[in-house]
C-alpha cells in the first residue's frame, strides 16, 4: 500500500493489541441481516463508514457509536450489545480507542471476525511530546521503544494514508466473511483507495502552497497528530491537553495555551463538531484570533449528522482541510475529479 514510511518517522511507537482485541476467525454467529445477508457491526464513525463504503449492499453495517459522539466515553445499551452478539463480524479502530470494547464482547457474547483496522500502524506519542518547540524523536530510537501503548495516539484516520491502511485491513477482514463476494469487495476497496489517494494529493498540493512556519493549528484536543505528521503542520497546542475529549484544562493550562497562541502568531483556534466549543472560544478571544466553531468545526473524534459536511469520511477531510487551509489565508484549490458528488 502507497504509504511514505519517512513521513511517519516523528514520535512513531508500536500499536499493541489491547486486551482481546485480536483477529478471531471461528464460525460467526448467525447475523441479523435480512435474506441471509451478513450482518457487521462497527464501533466508531469512521469506521463504520469504511466498513460500508467495502461491503455495498452485501451486508447489513450498523455502527454502534452515533455521529458527534466521543468513543472516549462510549457505554453500549443493552440492544447495541444484543445487535454485537449476533454479527457476524466487528470493526474497530483500535490502538487503543475503545477502552469498552472487551467488557463489551464479554457482555454481548460476540463470537464472530473481530477485524481491527489499525493492524500494522504505529501510534504517534500524545501532546505531551507532540507540542510545538519540543524536541522529536524518529522511528526506532530508543525514546520511541519506551513508550506504552497507552500513551499512544489512536486518532489515525486523520491521515488519509493511514486511512488507506485502515480499509485495507478491513477489507481483509470481511474477506473472512461468510456471505462476502471477494471480487466486489476487492473492486470497492480499489475505488475507495483511489478516492483516498486524490484527497491525500489534493490536501498536500494546497499545504504546500503555505511555509512550513506558517502551518500552525490549536485544537480542541489531541487528536490531529497523524495529519500534522502527514503534511508538516506544528500543533501549537490543545484547548483539552490530551487525546480524551473528556478531559478538563486547568486555569494555567489556559493561560499558558494563550501565551503559546499570542508567541507563535496563530491566527485562529479550531473547536470540533463533537465537543462544546466553550473553551476553544475563550481562548479565542483571550489570546485574540479567530475561532472556528458551529459548522465551521472540524470533524474530529467523530462524523457529522446526515446532510452535513462530516456526513461521510472524505466529506469529513475536505471540510477540515479547507478551514484549516482558510485560516492560513489560502483558497484551496477544486477538488479533483474523484472527489466530486
Amino acid at each position: 500500500m502507497p504509504t511514505d514510511p519517512a513521513r511517519r518517522a516523528r514520535l512513531l511507537v508500536p500499536v499493541l493489541a489491547a486486551g482481546s482485541i485480536v483477529a478471531l476467525a471461528g464460525c460467526a454467529s448467525p447475523g441479523t441481516g435480512g435474506d441471509d445477508e451478513p450482518a457487521i457491526v462497527a464501533t466508531t464513525t469512521q469506521v463504520t463508514d469504511f466498513a460500508t463504503q467495502l461491503a455495498g449492499e452485501q451486508a447489513e453495517v450498523t455502527g454502534l457509536l452515533q455521529p458527534g459522539q466521543s468513543a472516549h466515553s462510549f457505554d453500549p445499551s443493552a440492544a447495541q450489545l444484543l445487535a454485537l452478539g449476533s454479527a457476524d463480524a466487528l470493526v474497530v479502530n483500535g490502538g487503543g480507542l475503545e477502552s469498552w470494547l472487551d467488557d463489551a464482547i464479554a457482555a454481548s457474547g460476540f463470537d464472530g471476525v473481530l477485524i481491527d483496522a489499525s493492524t500494522g500502524i504505529e501510534l504517534a506519542a500524545t501532546e505531551e511530546e507532540h507540542t510545538a518547540g519540543e524536541p522529536d524523536h524518529a522511528e526506532g530510537d530508543e525514546h520511541s521503544e519506551d513508550h506504552d501503548h497507552g500513551a499512544g495516539n489512536p486518532h489515525i484516520w486523520t491521515d488519509p494514508a493511514l486511512a488507506e491502511h485502515m480499509v485495507a485491513n478491513i477489507a481483509d477482514g470481511l474477506a473472512e466473511v461468510d456471505g462476502i463476494d471477494d471480487d466486489a469487495l476487492r473492486a470497492s476497496e480499489a475505488d475507495y483507495s483511489a478516492k483516498l489517494q486524490a484527497l491525500d494529493a489534493w490536501i498536500t498540493e494546497n499545504v504546500d502552497t503555505v511555509p512550513v512556519g506558517q502551518r500552525l493549528l490549536v485544537t480542541n484536543h489531541d487528536a490531529f497528530t497523524y495529519f500534522l505528521d502527514a503534511y508538516d503542520v506544528t500543533f501549537v497546542g490543545s484547548v483539552i491537553p490530551s487525546f480524551d475529549d473528556n478531559a478538563e484544562p486547568s486555569a494555567a493550562e489556559i493561560d499558558a495555551l494563550v501565551a503559546r497562541i499570542q508567541a507563535t502568531g496563530v491566527k485562529a483556534v479550531f473547536s470540533e463538531a463533537s465537543i462544546s466549543p466553550k473553551a476553544a472560544e475563550t481562548i479565542a478571544e483571550e489570546a485574540g484570533v479567530a475561532v472556528y466553531s458551529g459548522d465551521d468545526a472540524l470533524y474530529g473524534d467523530s462524523l457529522g449528522q446526515p446532510g452535513t459536511d462530516g456526513e461521510t469520511y472524505l466529506g469529513s477531510q475536505v471540510h477540515n482541510a479547507r478551514l484549516i487551509l482558510e485560516s492560513w489565508g489560502v483558497e484551496p484549490s477544486a477538488l479533483p475529479e474523484a472527489l466530486r458528488g
